[in-house]
């Protein structure tokens, strides 16, 4: 099984840590994004998006974090990180969408900007920062975990553009359950970090 990476992406990271977190090998094929790699073969036919992360399972060839984790979890971590039920996995999905949406355009967008020069309107992430994450905080005053009361995929697809926030000046001084959550992540058995996280 193959993950088309990118060290340097949050969503790449995802793919990553639960595969650390569960115990899943992966082969990882870096991809060099400044060269433009991801837009030539073999990524590009692979994913006509030209977006990483990639998987390659065989015949199965998935893009999108989001749909990786859930690939990944229920074939081959078990309940523990994507469950059964139709209730348990509404409650995990509405956080996924979640990370492909405010997380994804607010903290990472912020990041984009300020560590690797993308045009966006900064002044939109941050106000989409500042929309989400005291929502996040909320849920985490009364919640270890964002779904189910346990680490789940919810966890991992929110978690690494919160993380890494600061490097577009979103700071979590004053998010301190947000904090602790980051520090449970951080202290889960076979965790593996990224850079700046």
């Amino acid at each position: 099984m193959k993950l088309y990476d990118l060290e340097l992406s949050g969503n790449c990271y995802k793919v990553r840590l639960l595969a650390a977190l569960a115990g899943i090998d992966l082969e990882i094929v870096p991809v060099d994004f400044l060269d433009g790699a991801h837009k030539r073969a073999p990524v590009i036919d692979l994913n006509p998006f030209g977006e990483l992360p990639v998987l390659e399972d065989g015949d199965v060839v998935l893009r999108d974090s989001q749909a990786i984790l859930v690939y990944l979890g229920r074939k081959y971590a078990g309940n523990q990180w994507w469950p059964d039920g139709a209730a348990q996995q509404g409650e995990v999905m509405q956080w996924l969408a979640t990370a492909a949406n405010e997380i994804f355009n607010g903290p990472n967008a912020a990041r984009l900007v300020d560590k690797f020069g993308y045009a966006l309107n900064k002044e939109r992430t941050i106000e989409v920062s500042n929309h989400i994450l005291p929502l996040v905080e909320q849920h985490l005053q009364n919640n270890e975990w964002l779904a189910l009361g346990r680490p789940t995929i919810a966890d991992l697809a929110v978690f690494p553009y919160i993380a890494l926030g600061w490097e577009g000046g979103v700071t979590l001084e004053q998010y301190p359950a947000i904090q602790a959550w980051i520090g449970r992540i951080k202290e889960l058995p076979g965790y593996t970090g990224m850079p700046a996280i």
